[in-house]
């Protein structure tokens, strides 16, 4: 090991899960995590903890189409075996909520793996690079 090497300090994940979920930064849990929609920012404006390095790519977009996919079955079958309704009552009040529901979830998820990242150290985050 080189002097240059250095311990990576001991993160909660748990608290930075949930810093995440709130869109805050992992770090201070007062700056955003993003600039836009799904844009994480390149620095928190709070503490000035680097957030770029994140590799989120796809997986939060799985794990709401999970969730939503599940949820969705659960009450059109609850729908389907109490009430027996209408085919088309399923393209009026599921589709609507198949779209809706995923775009909302997105920012929290994502902010959620980035906060999981951040305190794993994953992707340069436990290098102490700050610019």
């Amino acid at each position: 090991m080189t002097g240059k090497a250095k311990a990576i300090e001991q993160r909660n994940l748990g608290q930075a899960v949930w810093r995440g979920t709130l869109c805050k930064c992992p770090h201070c849990g007062q700056g955003k995590m993003f600039r836009a929609y799904l844009k994480v920012a390149d620095h928190c404006e709070t503490c000035g903890e680097q957030l770029d390095l994140h590799r989120a790519d796809d997986f939060p977009p799985y794990i709401a189409i999970m969730i939503v996919g599940h949820l969705l079955v659960g009450i059109m079958l609850h729908m389907d075996m109490v009430w027996h309704v209408d085919p088309l009552t399923y393209l009026y009040t599921l589709v609507p909520l198949a779209v809706i529901l995923p775009l909302a979830m997105l920012p929290s998820i994502k902010g959620a793996i980035v906060g999981m990242q951040w305190a794993n150290g994953m992707y340069g985050f436990g290098t102490g690079q700050r610019d």
